[in-house]
């Protein structure tokens, strides 16, 4: 009997989830096409997600705060966050993980250039920061969304941040200029 009861209850661990419904599924995202690797198609109509971020410019070092939050109450279960140059293809930048909803990603051999979720409870919005590389290029964070299994968008973009010299402009968008009242020539 106790045979019996040990092989009923490993057989109900192993496959009750699937036969009721739940995935034992990795849903990781993928850092290059940023899809997810299941089979579904991702959703063509408006995301009701948004990405924030702290300052549209920025220089080598700046850390800039990005928020990726839902519109209305929809929340999400996953995402992959990202700086990627405008045309470029792969990530830029780390993060700094602040979130206990956040996980950073290895991609291209670098640690926390993404950004992902630990866990997969509902999110309304989560919030990291982004350390700023040398010799980047203007930048928007992209992201893949995961609402549900059946549900995720692919390619929500910020708005375009800009790189600046340290000479002319800082990540607080003020003037770090030196004037020159007497020049020796």
């Amino acid at each position: 009997m106790r045979r019996h009861s040990c092989f009923v209850f490993l057989f109900c661990g192993i496959f009750l989830p699937g036969i009721l419904g739940f995935p034992q599924k990795n849903t990781s995202i993928d850092c290059d096409s940023l899809l997810p690797n299941y089979e579904a198609e991702p959703q063509t109509s408006a995301p009701p997600y948004i990405i924030a971020v702290s300052f549209d410019n920025f220089e080598p070092g700046n850390e800039i705060q990005v928020t990726l939050e839902a519109l209305k109450d929809v929340g999400f279960k996953g995402f992959n966050l990202q700086a990627r140059e405008i045309g470029g293809d792969v990530p830029v930048g780390t993060f700094k993980i602040t979130d206990p909803n956040t996980k950073g990603l290895e991609c291209h051999n670098v640690m926390n250039s993404a950004v992902s979720n630990a866990n997969s409870d509902v999110k309304q919005k989560v919030t990291t920061t982004w350390i700023a590389p040398l010799d980047v290029k203007d930048l928007q964070f992209i992201a893949t969304v995961v609402q549900d299994l059946e549900k995720f968008w692919v390619g929500i973009q910020s708005q375009t941040l800009t790189p600046t010299h340290s000479e002319s402009v800082n990540g607080t968008g003020k003037s770090k200029r030196k004037v020159c009242f007497e020049c020796i020539c």
